[in-house]
């Protein structure tokens, strides 16, 4: 164990981080992040937390900027002291690592899975002491250890571990964001004038040491450097050597260079390996003609420490090593290294230093890199892959060859969620000679990289772009950039650019010519949707049955469903086909899931939650929730969770969700996603039209029955109808009912027919209402649409009462108020309610039982137990750790009052 070392002024700092292990030593975990610029302490606290973390395991991990590219090469790093333990983990968690880490072959894990090995594997090695994991340099870490260790620091409960994390600003916003963090400032002026005066055993004139303190605005590393490199001129007053993070690189360098050449060329050696791995430094070594003894004036000059591994005194160190070398001397080192890495698991590596130590265009290590890269994604390294293909391209001599390897680093960095870099590889592909065809394709990722970065509005005009210029040389790749603008002008809705919104891309699909060969679902789930915007639902109706049929029954390949199946869905959607909306959305999901595809997953699980609202399952709505949440935050996805908007209408409190509904609208717009504000507004009116507020309600149904969405626009129609009659608007309520009627023309689906026939009673009188109604609770009751059909036999329940039906009212009312009860609707279920009292029926108002005591996640977690569920199996489901699964049931169990998993069936049936 590391002594502490011996800090000036720090106090907050340090209570933080004594609080943050007494918690940990009794049995919680805790997260901290310190931010502060180079030098200013944040290594130093460590330090300090090291020395304090008496009885306990100590993990360290330190990002190196060379290693940025490289997929979890960081988290390696970290894991690799663990791995003996790893054999007590679930098999799929297990597998997830022994791949990820090269120990066995297999295709790239889902990261979910991924971030979830690590969670157990860091709580199993806290099981018999708390572990105290020490993450310094994080702004250098890879993109993929970021995303799981970010996974795991918001996951950890009662497990026993602490991750402090230390970021030098600044730092990418993306990096750890929303995890408890701390500024690491500058010490104060009294005490940066004792660490001085310490420093400087000599008397300091006072104004130079006021100019010191306010110059270096107290960072540590600096007033010690300055001192240490400047003490004659400081002691005399004559100078004040220049501070800041360049000049203490500067100055480093100095040391760096002024040390013995065999030295220097072992510092430079030390620095391009950022594994810290000694082993490998001296296996090197060796093959550079360097001997252990070399090392003697940079460790007397603390520099480097090299004993079991390699540790620089400070990062600017390492920097400042590597920088000092000659450029032939960095290709000798990395030469060396590369040697020096033998295993089959160390190939990526090897490749990576070979290609640092290239001074020119080499076809055959070009190629070897290209292998790397197609490794290194069939391992989940999609950024690695980026940075694999970008060298070999770099390396590449044939120019056509060159392209398409550009190309494809491209889209690897936009599959990598790297923006900027791949459009820095679309403008370097740009300056090359490309043909048309490339030019197009430089045109389509451009598009697609708008999509996923900018702006919702940019991107149906971009990929509109690259689809007609690639009509000539890709009729397959066009027609397949047509489908991807639709779904982009979907997505931009009424925030698209005249020009490029849904009319405008499905008139120009509808003139593309058709693609060479057989027509494919894809060409008929495009010519659907096309013509179901230019022609209407009827005329599309075949088209899109025919897409759904061929991706529901035949043999669609599965990039291309998960590619295209929100699109499926939506097409179901236009079809009023609940169950093949259900359907194909469940292939969706099942197929993202398969396939680790996170991006295709949060987009699918977005739908799915919608489902099971529309369906009345709000706990398993809630439940898709958590994994949507838990995949929008490993891939970085912004786009609101359409399933949080409706659960917050269904829940009907107006003071809690409509600022969160403005907040969503506001987001959306910024984003450029007028689908967003679509699903807003639909919330909203459904919000109101709980709560009795009609006209409110009538506004934003209207709002999303404006313009043309396909199947979305068709859904907010009897929501319009519904308000404006409430409110009193009949022709707005008129015209609604005859634009539905256009919608549900020839369909022979329940939903369709059932929607249209409510909508037709609320709009007709006497026998003609009565039918109507009858029809529509008949037709919707064939249903799994719960929340529809408890909604038909609110209105109906509230005509017939006006109608002095009272009885036959009651009857509808009652099973409403049950229905929403059940559903946790509470805006409608209160409106049933007074809908039943105003017949003399006696209802109590809805009350809030034990149960409410347990949040959303202790619920779920009790009820998984109660079928019998082990907490490893419940943690694999909710992304928990086992222990964490573990102090929820305990907390579960002290809130009802039982002392076993057995009591839980009857405990949560008292529930109700």
């Amino acid at each position: 164990m590391a002594a502490a070392p011996v800090l000036r002024g720090r106090r907050h700092e340090r209570d933080r981080l004594d609080q943050a292990l007494r918690h940990v030593r009794g049995g919680g975990s805790a997260v901290l992040v310190l931010r502060g610029e180079a030098g200013v302490g944040k290594s130093t606290l460590l330090r300090y937390a090291e020395g304090q973390a008496t009885r306990c395991r100590i993990a360290r991990l330190t990002g190196v900027e060379s290693e940025l590219e490289l997929p979890f090469a960081a988290l390696h790093q970290l894991c690799a002291p663990m791995l003996a333990s790893a054999g007590v983990l679930p098999a799929p968690q297990r597998h997830a690592l022994n791949v990820t880490f090269g120990h066995a072959a297999g295709s790239a894990p889902d990261r979910l899975v991924l971030g979830l090995a690590v969670l157990s594997l860091l709580a199993e090695a806290a099981s018999e002491r708390p572990l105290v994991c020490l993450i310094d340099d994080a702004q250098w870490l890879d993109v993929a250890t970021g995303q799981v260790l970010g996974f795991v620091a918001r996951r950890l409960l009662g497990e026993s571990v602490l991750l402090l994390f230390a970021v030098r600003e600044p730092a990418p916003d993306t990096l750890l964001t929303g995890l408890p963090s701390l500024a690491v400032e500058g010490l104060d002026d009294s005490d940066a004038r004792a660490l001085v005066t310490a420093a400087n055993p000599g008397r300091l004139d006072s104004r130079v040491l006021d100019r010191i303190v306010s110059e270096t605005r107290g960072n540590p590393l600096a007033l010690l450097e300055l001192s240490r490199s400047g003490r004659a001129e400081l002691l005399g007053g004559f100078a004040l050597p220049a501070a800041g993070a360049d000049a203490l690189r500067d100055r480093y360098e100095r040391r760096v260079r002024a040390l013995p050449e065999p030295t220097r060329r072992l510092l430079l050696l030390a620095s391009a390996d950022p594994t810290g791995d000694a082993t490998l430094l001296w296996r090197a070594a060796q093959g550079l003609g360097l001997g252990p003894h070399v090392a003697a004036p940079a460790e007397e000059a603390q520099l480097v420490e090299i004993g079991r591994s390699v540790r620089f005194r400070h990062p600017l160190m390492r920097s400042a090593a590597y920088a000092a070398g000659a450029a032939e001397e960095r290709r000798a080192v990395h030469r060396a290294l590369a040697d020096a890495l033998e295993s089959e698991s160390d190939r990526q590596r090897r490749v990576w230093h070979l290609a640092a130590a290239a001074d020119g265009p080499d076809d055959r290590l070009a190629a070897e890199l290209a292998d790397a890269a197609q490794g290194a994604e069939s391992r989940g390294g999609v950024a690695a892959g980026a940075a694999l293909l970008r060298r070999s391209a770099e390396l590449t001599v044939d120019p056509g060859l060159q392209i398409e390897r550009t190309l494809a680093a491209a889209r690897a960095g936009l599959d990598a969620g790297d923006f900027a870099l791949a459009l820095a590889l679309l403008a370097r592909a740009e300056a090359l000679p490309v043909d048309d065809l490339q030019g197009a394709r430089i045109e389509l990722i451009r598009g697609l990289t708008d999509r996923a970065a900018r702006s919702g509005r940019e991107a149906p005009a971009a990929l509109l772009r690259a689809a007609r210029r690639l009509q000539p040389l890709d009729g397959r790749l066009a027609r397949h950039t047509f489908l991807d603008a639709w779904g982009a002008a979907l997505v931009a809705g009424r925030l698209a650019h005249p020009g490029s919104d849904l009319a405008a891309v499905s008139a120009a699909a509808c003139e593309a010519p058709p693609a060479p060969g057989a027509a494919t679902a894809a060409d008929h789930l495009l010519d659907g949707l096309a013509v179901l915007i230019t022609g209407g639902t009827t005329a599309a109706r075949p088209m899109l049955g025919e897409a759904v049929t061929e991706f529901l029954d035949g043999e669609v390949p599965t990039d291309l469903w998960l590619h295209c199946g929100v699109l499926v869905a939506n097409a179901a959607l236009s079809l009023w086909d609940y169950d093949r909306w259900e359907a194909a959305n469940a292939r969706h999901v099942e197929l993202a899931r398969a396939g680790g595809a996170l991006a295709p997953l949060a987009n699918a699980l977005n739908v799915r939650r919608v489902i099971a609202l529309w369906r009345g399952d709000v706990e398993h709505a809630r439940e898709l929730g958590m994994e949507e949440s838990a995949v929008k935050e490993a891939t970085g996805t912004r786009r609101a969770s359409y399933g949080d908007l409706f659960l917050l209408a269904y829940q009907g409190h107006a003071e809690q969700a409509l600022p969160l509904l403005t907040e969503a609208a506001a987001e959306a717009t910024a984003r450029g996603e007028g689908l967003g504000l679509y699903f807003t507004d639909r919330a909203t009116a459904l919000l109101h039209l709980g709560l009795g507020h009609y006209a409110e309600a009538a506004a934003a149904a209207g709002r999303a029955a404006t313009g043309d969405l396909g199947p979305f626009t068709a859904q907010a129609l009897p929501d319009l109808v519904e308000a404006a009659v409430r409110g009193g608007a009949t022709a707005t309520a008129e015209t609604a009912l005859v634009r539905l009627a256009a919608r549900t023309e020839g369909s022979d689906q329940e939903w369709a027919l059932g929607l249209q026939a409510r909508s037709q009673a609320l709009l007709s009188d006497g026998e003609q209402a009565d039918r109507s109604y009858a029809e529509a609770v008949d037709r919707l009751g064939r249903t799994r649409l719960r929340f529809e059909l408890a909604r038909t036999r609110l209105v109906y329940g509230e005509w017939l009462r006006r109608q002095r039906r009272r009885t036959d009212a009651r009857g509808q009312l009652k099973q409403a108020f049950e229905e929403f009860t059940a559903m946790g609707a509470d805006g409608f279920a209160e409106r049933a309610r007074h809908e039943l009292l105003a017949t003399g029926e006696k209802v109590r108002k809805r009350t809030a039982g034990t149960v409410v005591e347990l949040t959303p996640q202790e619920e779920h977690i009790a009820r998984l137990a109660k079928d019998g569920r082990t907490n490893p199996e419940i943690g694999a489901e909710l992304y928990l750790s086992a222990r964490t699964v573990e102090w929820h049931l305990r907390k579960v169990f002290a809130k009802l009052g039982i002392t076993s998993r057995r009591e839980l069936r009857s405990a949560l049936a008292d529930q109700g």
